[in-house]
């Protein structure tokens, strides 16, 4: 499984970078229980230009993740790894000023978790608010699935007319509810 994290598994907000802005989206530490209950890696991935922005580092990058964690252990939920891109092709400051493969839409995290992880792509989900998160999981082969929180509700129309989305849900806890019934049905 493949989350997106702003928007998905928290509340968005632009450029997070301090870990006391984070706060879990309604029942997204108990959806993630569930994966971890199927017996599935559970993977973030997240673009964090804010980095080449200058907007914050990656040691505050590292402090929300650990936060993130921490807001998830009472619900017994936990990530296998969190992949993010620090990257942006035209804003920023060197070394993360460029053009890369990881950067959603491109796949690059997705593949790093296949070869890191042997995961099978064509048998994964990506959950996601955004269309960039639609496509990566789109040229990965896995199936995509479009929560309207975070951005969602805004990006859903273009979602389904790119045809990028696979199923369209409104939160993340709902999208787990739809994967367990595909996979045990």
């Amino acid at each position: 499984m493949f989350l997106d994290r702003d928007g998905t598994i928290n509340t968005e907000v632009d450029f997070l970078s301090s870990p006391d802005a984070l706060e879990l989206i309604p029942r997204a530490g108990e959806a993630i229980h569930e994966l971890n209950r199927l017996g599935t890696k559970v993977f973030v991935i997240t673009n964090q230009s804010g980095i080449a922005r200058g907007f914050f580092s990656e040691e505050d990058l590292a402090k929300v993740h650990l936060r993130l964690e921490s807001l998830l252990e009472p619900h017994a939920s936990r990530i296998d790894k969190i992949y993010y891109c620090p990257h942006h092709a035209t804003l920023g400051r060197a070394p993360y000023n460029i053009t890369c493969e990881c950067r959603k839409p491109n796949s690059g995290m997705l593949e790093l978790a296949r070869r890191e992880f042997g995961v099978h792509l064509d048998k994964s989900f990506v959950i996601g608010d955004r269309r960039v998160d639609m496509e990566a999981g789109r040229k990965a082969g896995a199936t995509t699935i479009l929560v309207r929180t975070g951005y969602g509700e805004v990006e859903e129309e273009e979602c389904l007319a790119a045809g990028c989305a696979d199923l369209v849900v409104g939160n993340i806890y709902e999208a787990v509810q739809v994967i367990k019934h595909k996979l045990f049905s």
